[in-house]
Formats: structure tokens, C-alpha cells, sequence
């Protein structure tokens, strides 16, 4: 990262054609969606639950009533509950440019604070979802004057059809690692059976790994720095047990309708064929909310809320795509800080 900050004229003007791209990329974006009659909405980023994923992490504020007491509030992950919401509230179309915010995730490709771009449709196959991100990604190359997407070196042309491959499908690919086998018939998973296969592939594990952690090593060593080189690879049908806000495939309940994007080694994207078992959700959620507390030592709340509208929201599919990062791929730009109008500044050591 330059020492130079980022308001400097000089810095300013050679990252002034990747904003100017970023914007045009966003208006055509926009253009797009309202082409498609999306309803464009605008969630508060203030919540009382930013999500229960495990390893997902939260700002966490204290909102002061008028009485002078303290709550605890949060800054959203993601809009996705919020969005559920309005969906459950009478939406079928809906799109969001939200800024989000992650702790714990700062680096070339990562910011603390960030822009997703998130979209539901009701009572459509999440498939037409992978056609929407294809769409969005030559839209981006088309306002960066780029034919392809590029990162350190590796190019990818979205302009061609995706691979689509699934995750069991790439770890035999390219770990030799039948993952299907270490998940029981209603998907629960098994530890020792994918330890037992990364030892014999020769890859490092411990002995407290859970499974999650092992999918996790072979995901990120073996598998994505295949993933997208040359066309955009779409990874389908994760683990169920990785899929905490998607439905199950219907004909293989060990595995869930979620998908993600993946150009030059770099994950865009994360669809899913949504949950609307409140039940299931609320089990899901406690699951992972005890993982947290087992790694992390904390958790954060139930959104009751969300769960109450979920028991009313139709059948849907969503995705939230990294704007950013897509920004970074189109214009070839080295870090996610360079396409960031105004990119956060830290103290050494963060």
C-alpha cells in the first residue's frame, strides 16, 4: 500500500479514471436493473442483529433512547435481512448498492467497509441469477474499456459461458477428495473421514479441525486458484452444512442451492436458492452461533424479527455481489482500495 494518502492530488489523479470507471459501471448497473423492473431499495445499515454466521464479524455500537439507556446495536454485514423483510412485505424485485461493514477483513481484497450489490427475485429459480452476474460483470468491463477481467497477471473473460461446476466436483478435481463421502445422508458432516482423506492427499490438518475448518484449507489451497482462469466459474452446490441461509437441493439433502463467482481466483459473488423455513433457520442460526462462541468466545442475537417475516416470505432467490471487487477485476486495479472513492485509513498493524 502506498504511503501516500489517498487525498493527495498527485495519488488522487491516477486513481481518478478506476472512480470514474466505478461510477459508470454502477449507472449501467442501475440502468439494468430498472430495465428488468427491479425496485431499487436503500436498508438502514443500523441492526440489532448483524447476521449469525460464524465468521462473519461485526461492528458493534450502543444506541442511547431517550431515556438514557444503552442497547446494543450493530452495523449490518450484508442488507440480507433487512431485504427479506421487504419481500415478506409484498416485494418481487428487489436490488440494493448497500455499503457493509466486516471486521477482521482488511487486505488487497478486502476493506472493512465495502459496497454489495444485493438482489432478490420471488418465485424464480436461483439459475437466472448466474445469467443477472454475468450481465453485471461485461457491464463493468464494457464502462472500464476492458475485454476481460484482470487480476495480478490472470485474466478472465466474462463475455464467454461460465464453467459451472459443483463443490464436490471440484474437490475431486483438484484435491482428489471425495467430499460427498464425508457427509452424512442428511448432511451432516463427518470430521475424521475428511481428515483421514487430507492426510493421505499429504495436506496439513490438526486434530482439532473441525470440518468446516479442513473444507475450508482445501477450498482456498487446492481448489480456487483454479476458479475462473480464462472464463468465469460458477461453484455450485455447496455442503449444506456451508449454506446456513439456503434451501437444500431437492434431489441431494446433502447439499443446498448456493453458488458462488469466482473470476481469476477471486470470489465475486454468493447466491443462494433462499430459506423460508423459519424453524430450519432458527436451528441453523443457533448452530452457528454456538461455532462462534466455541472459536470466538462471543455471539451476537437472534433478529426475532427476521424470523417472524421469514415464515411469511415467498419462495426467492438472491445473491450479493462484491462491487468492488468487480470494480478491481474490470479496471485491473492491484488493490480493492484504488476503486474506492474514499478508502478507510488505519493505524500500523490493522
Amino acid at each position: 500500500m502506498s504511503d501516500t494518502p489517498w487525498w493527495d492530488p498527485t495519488r488522487h489523479a491516477d486513481r481518478r479514471p478506476l472512480l470514474l470507471a466505478r461510477n459508470r459501471a454502477q449507472a449501467a448497473i442501475r440502468q439494468w436493473l430498472a430495465e428488468q423492473e427491479f425496485t431499487e431499495v436503500d436498508p438502514a445499515g443500523l441492526v440489532p442483529s448483524p447476521g449469525n454466521e460464524a465468521h462473519l464479524h461485526a461492528f458493534e455500537t450502543r444506541a442511547i433512547g431517550n431515556d438514557g439507556l444503552a442497547v446494543p446495536m450493530y452495523l449490518h454485514t450484508s442488507p440480507e435481512f433487512a431485504m427479506k423483510r421487504l419481500l415478506a412485505a409484498g416485494e418481487t424485485r428487489i436490488a440494493s448498492f448497500a455499503h457493509v461493514w466486516r471486521n477482521r477483513e482488511i487486505g488487497p481484497r478486502h476493506s472493512a467497509e465495502f459496497t454489495m450489490l444485493e438482489w432478490y427475485r420471488v418465485n424464480e429459480a436461483y439459475d437466472v441469477l448466474i445469467e443477472d452476474t454475468m450481465a453485471f460483470l461485461g457491464l463493468a468491463c464494457r464502462a472500464a474499456g476492458s475485454a476481460v477481467l484482470t487480476y495480478r497477471g490472470m485474466t478472465c473473460d466474462p463475455f464467454q459461458p461460465p464453467e459451472r461446476i459443483s463443490v464436490a466436483e471440484a474437490f475431486a478435481r483438484y484435491a482428489n477428495i471425495d467430499l460427498l463421502a464425508t457427509l452424512a445422508d442428511d448432511g451432516a458432516p463427518d470430521a475424521d473421514a475428511l481428515r483421514v482423506q487430507m492426510q493421505a492427499r499429504g495436506l496439513s490438518c490438526h486434530p482439532d479441525d473441525t470440518w468446516s475448518d479442513m473444507l475450508s484449507k482445501v477450498l482456498v489451497e487446492k481448489v480456487e486458484p483454479h476458479l475462473g482462469m480464462g472464463r468465469v466459474t460458477i461453484l455450485d452446490r455447496y455442503p449444506a452444512a456451508e449454506a446456513a441461509l439456503a434451501r437444500r437441493v431437492a434431489d441431494d439433502l446433502r447439499v443446498a442451492e448456493r453458488f458462488e463467482v469466482y473470476a481469476c481466483g477471486v470470489e465475486l459473488a454468493n447466491g443462494f436458492g433462499e430459506l423460508t423455513n423459519a424453524s430450519e433457520q432458527r436451528t441453523r442460526f443457533i448452530a452457528e452461533m454456538d461455532e462462534k462462541e466455541r472459536v470466538y468466545g462471543e455471539r451476537y442475537p437472534l433478529d426475532e424479527d427476521f424470523l417472524a417475516a421469514l415464515a411469511q416470505m415467498p419462495s426467492a432467490s438472491g445473491i450479493a455481489m462484491g462491487f468492488d471487487r468487480v470494480v478491481m477485476l474490470a479496471t485491473g486495479a492491484p488493490r480493492i482500495d484504488d476503486v474506492i472513492w474514499t478508502p478507510l485509513s488505519f493505524t500500523t498493524g490493522l
